[in-house]
């Protein structure tokens, strides 16, 4: 039973570590990190799902960040925000709409934060396309 619960504990664990990006900027107290709540999000040929990304700030990282994402063809992605500024919550919202004709299955969208100064990072979100 006991090992039963720390397998269970361990996987969860490897599976919260997956859904943050490696760190931008200047690794180390002028940093940040890009994380998803969830890894995957499920929408319909024709429909429209929306996703939550959150840019995580180290306290001394104090620049503008600008992201931009990359989708599979018949997949559109809008940000409700193309630049986080330094006072910003940091939370963004992804709108995915799949084209009525999108391919079925697992697409990866990929979003980009690009900091004033420093190294960008990019973090990944498997979205599942299914049929209408």
């Amino acid at each position: 039973m006991k090992m039963a619960l720390l397998a269970a504990l361990i996987a969860t664990v490897a599976l919260v570590g997956c859904n943050k990006s490696e760190e931008g900027g200047r690794p180390g107290t002028d940093s940040f990190k890009l994380s998803v709540p969830v890894l995957s999000t499920a929408v319909k040929q024709g429909e429209v799902q929306t996703a939550k990304m959150t840019v995580d700030r180290s306290e001394g990282f104090k620049q503008g960040i600008k992201l931009d994402v990359k989708a599979p063809s018949g997949l559109h992605v809008d940000l409700s925000n193309t630049t986080v500024k330094p006072g910003d919550k940091g939370d963004v919202q992804l709108e995915i709409k799949a084209d009525k004709d999108a391919p079925l299955g697992d697409q990866k969208i990929v979003v980009k934060g690009t900091p004033d100064k420093g190294e960008s990072t990019e973090i990944e979100l498997t979205v599942t396309v299914s049929a209408k």
